[in-house]
């Protein structure tokens, strides 16, 4: 079984910045990817940014694309999701995933999710 836990959510004014945490624990395996979504009140959970554990290999939603950066730190098992120029239309609880198939943009194919973490964004 694999745990995830976020982190690093809170209030930020809009235009400001927020680092998220996703810490795993339990088995993982590095051909995981790793992905965040989110989920605004009202709507239903979208695709944010993934990326695999072994490779490199990133891909973002165009909503996020050239604001947000995911990065991964395989000795610490914890993926980060660098939130920058945040826009009230980013608030949202945001969740860490994980598949152990190929990597997917759908939160369908995700077997693993943690708690999420809220972010607000302020005008």
């Amino acid at each position: 079984q694999v745990q995830l836990v976020e982190s690093g959510g809170g209030l930020v004014q809009a235009g400001g910045s927020l680092r998220l945490s996703c810490a795993a624990s339990g088995r993982t395996f590095s051909s995981y990817t790793m992905g965040w979504f989110r989920q605004a009140p009202g709507k239903e959970r979208e695709f944010v940014a993934r990326i695999a554990w072994s490779g490199a290999i990133t891909l973002y939603s165009d909503s996020v694309k050239g604001r947000f950066t995911i990065s991964g730190d395989n000795a610490k098992s914890t993926v980060y999701l660098q939130m920058n120029s945040l826009t009230p239309e980013d608030t949202a609880v945001y969740y860490c995933a994980a598949t152990s198939g190929l990597g997917s943009s759908y939160a369908s194919r995700y077997d693993y999710w943690g708690q999420g973490t809220q972010v607000t964004v302020s005008t």
